[in-house]
């Protein structure tokens, strides 16, 4: 180990007057400007680098007036400071020059004593940061466009955003390239599986000066593929490559046609990154220097990778989005029924159009099946939410609805019941505010023409007579299902035959642009709408889609629309028949022949021998087991109805006789003489009924 030479107490060593050498050390060098001042900050002497630095009409105290303020306040002030306190200054930085200017400068100062410790001045040196601040701007700035990145589910426009966030930030010209499978919305197989298997298109590309190369690939053409021997391994595993002319030139092979297609004339520097996520190539992207000699640093080539990494994670977001609403759709459309269905009851017809956007589908349903007696049961419901959980809560909604109206409940206990089921829901949820639906459900009779409807929480129907009159149904909401512990109640109107009945979710009136609550907004405006579409003779399936299509907005949609349209139709009254009895076994013998007589005068002897013993099942445990008056009405159609109302709530139940039972095979009779038979109640007793499939040509 050397020992310094020892000094004579005057910074001489050795003959050599260190601090005289290492003054002069500094005020000849030429990349740092210095600058001495004396205690009252008079300047005592500067280097040629500091005349160098001076801004464009500064004089030679320029340093002084340096405007701006630091983290340690102004220029003069913090050389006061050091020279008071004797604590230095490191790397303050100012900006330089007059004010709009970028130049910045980095400031370091110390005090200065003599060789008895007697403070005699300060120095500052002075180092420009102009490039290294740019730099930082430009990199800040791209890092803030990068959120942009995925800002849309399209994974073309997340193309579009990442070449529009490189140039300028890194180069002269970007470009970003996919494989078909990502351009076709199919999602990458894990890993990759050579060039040939991920055949790139180009889809994005951005130019500094607006022009894009003639010679290079375009937007929309095939990429050719370089030799695959050649092709790097930081293309396929997730990293950066730097490439210069030479290398560039190496991995196409020195081919000419792919230099022209590949390579823009007079390229300095490129760097290109794969568009790579949780094992899966998305595609390339790749920006140029061409004007720009200076090569990629680190910064660079970190910004680079984390630009890559955020396209390709909106990428697999929008895949991802896609497959959940993809699914979502499918489920919800096999759930729905058929858009349009004829019954006796009512021609129907129905449209549902999802949100768009990222809130996906939605839980709007609706549905329109028959129930016992030709009636047709109409229902329309609105889950909250969007997404595969509103969907499937949709779905059990719906079965419960068409399992509970299979059972004839009225339309308010079905309201009670479902709105057990959501109760039940909510409490087996783990977010249970994010449970719950409204929902309207609407039977019709079209024998008496009444129709029946409840509804929790849902909008009213609109009823357009055949007359041109159209209004809202005066229907009492009540709570909205999952409430509990609140009645529903029920409305009931009489509707002439063609009258056109109109249920929707609330997005069919919000999408008018007011809100369904806005004075003279689409809630107002939808009776004289729909009354002008029917009046104009349009089907069903028009009107509905018209409604849908102008309730489109041109934003993405914040809600489903759902519509269900209902046009009532009546059976003749040739095609019914009714009679009392009252309760005298005898009453038997009388139903058996009016309905034997009935069935001829309709041309249905066929019948004649099943329908003769339902009818007589029917009475008997009526008179029997109820007493009287006992009703029997017979209804034909496509199905031949027989109904035997009594004023008892004993609720009949099918069972197997033992071959010792004296009785006990009557409604297992009826069972297999009939297509369909159930009970429904009513506001005094029940009333029994059954189907018989009819030969369609009568």
């Amino acid at each position: 180990m050397t020992s310094a030479p020892r000094g004579d107490g005057n910074g001489r060593a050795g003959g050599w007057d260190q601090d005289s050498a290492l003054a002069r050390a500094v005020l000849s060098q030429q990349s740092i400007a210095v600058m001495e001042l004396d205690m009252d900050l008079r300047p005592v002497r500067t280097n040629g680098a500091y005349a160098a630095m001076r801004p464009g009409g500064a004089g030679d105290d320029w340093l002084l007036e340096v405007t701006g303020t630091g983290a340690h306040g102004t220029v003069r002030a913090f050389m006061a400071r050091v020279a008071e306190t004797g604590t230095p200054v490191v790397a303050a930085e100012y900006p330089l020059g007059p004010e709009g200017s970028d130049r910045m400068v980095s400031l370091t100062c110390i005090r200065v004593t003599d060789p008895l410790g007697v403070p005699v001045g300060i120095a500052i040196a002075a180092v420009e940061v102009t490039e290294r601040h740019r730099a930082q701007r430009r990199l800040s700035a791209a890092y803030r466009e990068a959120f942009e990145i995925g800002g849309s589910l399209d994974v073309v426009h997340s193309a579009r955003d990442l070449a529009a966030v490189l140039v300028p930030a890194l180069g002269d010209l970007a470009f970003v390239d996919f494989p078909d499978d990502v351009l076709q919305g199919r999602d990458p197989t894990p890993g990759y599986h050579g060039a040939e298997a991920f055949a790139a298109r180009r889809v994005a590309t951005k130019s500094a000066d607006g022009e894009w190369p003639a010679g290079l690939v375009r937007v929309g053409e095939l990429v050719p593929t370089p030799p695959e021997p050649l092709m790097p391994a930081e293309t396929t595993a997730g990293g950066a490559l730097v490439i210069d002319e030479e290398l560039g030139r190496r991995i196409v092979g020195d081919d000419p046609h792919l230099l022209r297609r590949l390579m823009p004339e007079g390229m300095r520097h490129a760097l290109g990154c794969p568009l790579h996520h949780r094992g899966r190539f998305f595609g390339y992207a790749q920006v140029y220097r061409v004007g720009n000699p200076d090569p990629f640093g680190e910064a660079d080539v970190k910004l680079m990778q984390d630009l890559c990494f955020r396209a390709a994670l909106a990428i697999d977001n929008a895949f991802r989005f896609t497959r959940e609403h993809r699914t979502a759709v499918v489920l919800q459309q096999s759930l729905l029924p058929p858009a349009a269905t004829e019954t006796a009851a009512a021609e129907t017809a129905g449209a549902y159009l999802p949100a768009g956007g990222s809130v996906s589908v939605g839980g709007d349903w609706f549905d329109a099946f028959p129930v016992s007696s030709l009636r047709m049961a109409l229902v329309v419901g609105d889950v909250i939410g969007h997404g595969l959980q509103a969907t499937a809560t949709m779905a059990r909604l719906r079965t419960a609805v068409q399992t509970l109206a299979d059972l004839d409940l009225p339309p308010d206990e079905l309201l009670t019941r479902l709105d057990d089921l959501v109760q039940r829901m909510v409490a087996e949820s783990k977010e249970p505010d994010t449970v719950g639906a409204s929902c309207l459900f609407a039977v019709y009779d079209p024998v008496t023409g009444v129709c029946q409807m409840a509804s929790a929480g849902h909008p009213p129907p609109v009823v357009v007579r055949p007359d041109g009159s159209a209004e809202y149904a005066a229907v009492v909401p009540g709570p909205t299902l999952g409430v509990g512990d609140n009645p529903f109640e029920v409305f009931s109107t009489t509707l002439p035959v063609g009258s056109v009945l109109a249920l929707y979710t609330d997005g069919l009136v919000r999408r008018a642009g007011g809100g369904d609550d806005a004075p003279g907004g689409a809630e107002a405006l939808l009776p004289a709408e729909l009354a002008k579409l029917v009046a104009d003779g349009r089907s069903l399936d028009g009107i509905a889609a018209e409604l849908t299509a102008r309730r489109a907005a041109p934003e993405q949609p914040a809600d489903d629309v759902t519509v269900l349209l209902a046009r009532t139709r009546a059976v003749d009254a040739r095609d019914t028949a009714t009679w009392e009895y009252a309760a005298d076994p005898a009453a038997v013998h009388d139903a058996r022949t009016d309905v034997v007589r009935q069935l001829e005068v309709w041309g249905l002897q066929e019948q004649s021998f099943a329908t003769e013993l339902i009818v007589s099942e029917l009475v008997t445990n009526a008179i029997r087991h109820a007493g009287g008056p006992v009703v029997l009405r017979l209804i034909r159609d496509r199905v031949l109805v027989c109904e035997v109302a009594d004023p008892s709530n004993t609720q009949p139940r099918l069972r197997r006789a033992l071959s010792t039972d004296e009785g006990g095979r009557g409604l297992f009779l009826i069972a297999q003489l009939s297509t369909r038979w159930g009970c429904r109640y009513g506001a005094r007793g029940k009333t029994i009924w059954t189907e018989q499939a009819l030969d369609p040509v009568r």
